[in-house]
């Protein structure tokens, strides 16, 4: 039996893969195992030299694991942008978000913001700096833990507003996508794809970067809220 291609992902582009990866194992014959994990953890799974055949994370992540040695040099591949978005319960009064301005105030007035641990969280941490208002926002910020996503804590009220790559806002039932954060401040990550040093099969991770990063793929991508890489 041809073993497994096995992938480590982050969960930014988790809608697209799980629609994609059906069609790249129909045509390559190949099946494919993947494990869905925080940036966090996904940096020191490979960093521990665990076999995936393909990682998929943000390229700031997968240019560190490149200059650490444990994805092989000349293998990232992008395969889409992500910006973050913000969101609200479902039904519950959407925030004027229109500006970098009018944010400040949605955030200022909201009281309890929710953000993660992953690209969009740290960026956030940093926003929150330039704008003057780290202080406040502690005070009422919950960041859940590498792996989780926001929406759901949206959904269930524990948090007012939220902010995650829109892709992973999109696909959550019980919330509002008020929009994406306002062009001055937004804030797009890459995702891209590379080979772990330690992988079993770099052959047919490299085929499934391809297919993930061509054009076959890019209507998966949109309709999930991400935009093409190139």
């Amino acid at each position: 039996m041809t073993p497994e291609i096995t992938v480590l992902s982050s969960l930014a582009t988790r809608e697209a893969h799980l629609a994609l990866v059906p069609q790249f194992e129909r045509a390559s014959g190949r099946t494919v195992a993947t494990t869905w994990a925080g940036t966090v953890d996904i940096i020191k799974r490979v960093s521990a030299g665990e076999g995936f055949d393909l990682v998929i994370a943000s390229s700031t992540a997968i240019d560190e694991l490149i200059g650490a040695g444990r994805v092989a040099s000349g293998s990232r591949v992008d395969i889409a942008r992500s910006g973050i978005g913000i969101a609200v319960r479902r039904g519950a009064q959407r925030p004027d978000v229109g500006s970098a301005e009018a944010l400040e105030r949605a955030l200022l007035a909201a009281k309890s913001v929710g953000y993660s641990t992953g690209p969009s969280g740290v960026y956030l941490a940093a926003l929150f700096e330039r704008m003057g208002i780290a202080a406040a926002m502690t005070a009422k910020a919950r960041q859940v833990p590498p792996g989780a996503t926001v929406g759901p804590l949206i959904a269930g009220g524990e948090v007012e507003i939220g902010f995650q790559q829109m892709s992973e806002l999109l696909c959550v039932d019980g919330i509002d996508v008020v929009g994406p954060l306002p062009a001055a401040v937004q804030h797009i990550t890459v995702i891209a794809c590379g080979i772990p040093a330690a992988a079993t099969d770099p052959d047919a991770g490299r085929a499934l970067a391809g297919f993930l990063a061509g054009s076959d793929a890019r209507d998966a991508m949109a309709r999930a809220g991400l935009e093409p890489a190139g």
